[in-house]
């Protein structure tokens, strides 16, 4: 079995040793003149330029165009996917022996829920970013793609999601979401004036595809397997908090990833 998981990643940083991971270096077109040692996003078939604009997602772009593994996985290089957490975070890391004993039961793997509570999904992106994301979003949807669009209005109404568009895929199911998933953000692109837009507001396209993963599963009514998200590196919960209600309840939009 061959199972290849991207580490999308800008920067030199630690990486898991384990056979299944290659490391990525996204947006390496517009920074020719950094070499980390990893692949870049930027040869065959790829988006490398749009990096600022789609995240991670170039990588992923890259991994479907580029690899004929039997599963393709998408991580980050602070954020990975595990079955218990470790005192050493990075030996929690999914290794390539449990991925394939993962593999053999699950076409889809995702992370657990991240659950919002107080916040439909819609509603958490209404509070944070420019809601005419979504809103174009869900247009592009109704016409392009209207079978999706009950799946995509009970999706937003929920308070949880797979989010951080992180997840294992079998190959067949990473070429259908990648091909449902680009084809609406390419759309997308064509909508929204980027020029208009503040670096951190301009990676929209990263942000929208978090909450497309699960419309994508919900109407097709896939099944996957949970796994725990090993954050490396510590997470500030008490910021986090704050910045979340202050969102909420004050309007404060978010202006840097939290």
């Amino acid at each position: 079995m061959n199972i290849t998981v991207l580490i999308a990643s800008h920067k030199r940083t630690e990486m898991p040793s384990y056979p299944i991971y290659l490391p990525i270096h996204v947006g390496k077109e517009l920074h020719p003149e950094l070499d980390f040692g990893y692949q870049g996003d930027n040869t065959g078939n790829n988006i490398s330029n749009k990096n600022l604009y789609f995240c991670e997602l170039t990588a992923l772009y890259w991994g479907w165009k580029n690899l004929n593994s039997d599963y393709i996985g998408l991580v980050h290089y602070r954020r990975y996917l595990g079955l218990k957490k470790e005192k050493e975070k990075i030996n929690g890391v999914l290794t390539s022996e449990q991925a394939e004993r993962l593999c053999e039961k699950y076409d889809i793997i995702l992370p657990q829920k991240r659950r919002y509570y107080i916040e439909s999904l819609w509603s958490h992106y209404a509070h944070t970013h420019d809601i005419t994301h979504l809103e174009k979003t869900k247009n592009i949807i109704a016409k392009s793609y209207p079978e999706y669009l009950p799946a995509f209005e009970k999706v937003m109404k929920r308070t949880w999601g797979h989010m951080f568009n992180m997840f294992i895929l079998k190959k067949g199911y990473a070429d259908e979401y990648c091909s449902w998933l680009f084809d609406i953000l390419f759309q997308l692109e064509k909508e929204v004036d980027l020029n208009q837009l503040p670096a951190f507001d301009a990676r929209l396209f990263g942000r929208v595809s978090e909450l497309l993963l699960d419309v994508w599963i919900e109407k097709n009514q896939y099944s996957y397997k949970e796994i725990k998200m090993i954050q490396l590196g510590n997470e500030n919960w008490p910021q986090k908090i704050k910045y979340f209600l202050a969102a909420k309840f004050f309007g404060k939009k978010y202006t840097q990833s939290r």
